[in-house]
């Protein structure tokens, strides 16, 4: 932090912090105890933050924790996105839960499908999901940081809408633009446990089916990416190695 006064981040908030561009206006969405708030108007990172929850007993958590800062954070209740206006900010950040939701919060408002807009994205579950997501609907990832919090490895993601839609590939799905940051060996194993646990709940069949020319079973792209990931881990200190397959479009990842 700039300044003695603000709030402590943890390294996931601070990760996030970091990618709010200075001098905009910022969303905190899913504000929770407002401390990432509190921390960017009280640097003067932001001249204006508005702290949105969608629960009452957090955002009355918030305005305490910014009451200090003054009309620089506007608290404000509600559900995702629905409570700005189109062009009220220019960061948004969306913290504290799933893939899943941070999709249906940005699905639901097609504003921010707009290149003027600075994503900050902290994905509590499902980090592959919200990358192949976020590729397929046109936008671009800038940037990843990796950092433990609590125990748990997040992967804070910075993203633009570029329109230039592409299918990503199961690697990248899974392991982004973490490649050689301190921690993703850690990483990688965590994802290959989480591969491993989703190959024995495929069907014996398709767990043991092999690639053709035009298509690669599930079981087999599974076990290709799995072995990457080991390799990475074990044997390249954390620096991965040109994949030993063609990595595979495959949806069900």
């Amino acid at each position: 932090m700039h300044t003695c006064n603000a709030p402590r981040l943890d390294a996931r908030l601070a990760a996030a912090y970091d990618f709010v561009r200075p001098g905009h206006a910022a969303a905190d969405i899913g504000c929770d105890h407002g401390k990432l708030s509190a921390a960017l108007a009280g640097s003067g990172r932001c001249p204006l933050v508005l702290a949105c929850d969608l629960r009452p007993g957090p955002l009355e958590k918030a305005r305490v924790t910014c009451a200090p800062y003054g009309d620089k954070v506007q608290c404000r209740l509600g559900s995702g996105l629905s409570v700005l206006e189109p062009g009220e900010v220019d960061d948004i950040i969306i913290a504290g839960m799933g893939a899943e939701t941070i999709i249906e919060i940005l699905e639901a408002a097609p504003w921010v499908f707009d290149a003027r807009y600075n994503l900050v994205l902290v994905p509590a579950t499902k980090h592959s999901i919200l990358r192949r997501w976020l590729a397929r609907r046109g936008f671009a990832l800038r940037a990843e940081t990796l950092c433990q919090a609590a125990g748990r490895w997040y992967a804070v993601m910075n993203a633009q809408y570029t329109g230039a839609a592409r299918e990503p590939d199961g690697l990248f799905c899974l392991t982004g633009l973490t490649n050689g940051q301190p921690g993703c060996s850690e990483y990688y194993a965590v994802q290959n446990e989480k591969l491993k646990k989703y190959r024995l709940g495929l069907p014996e069949g398709e767990r043991k089916r092999g690639c053709g020319k035009t298509d690669c079973g599930i079981g087999a792209f599974v076990q290709a990416v799995m072995n990457h990931l080991r390799t990475t881990v074990n044997g390249h200190g954390g620096q991965r190695a040109g994949p030993p397959y063609k990595t595979p479009r495959y949806r069900d990842l």
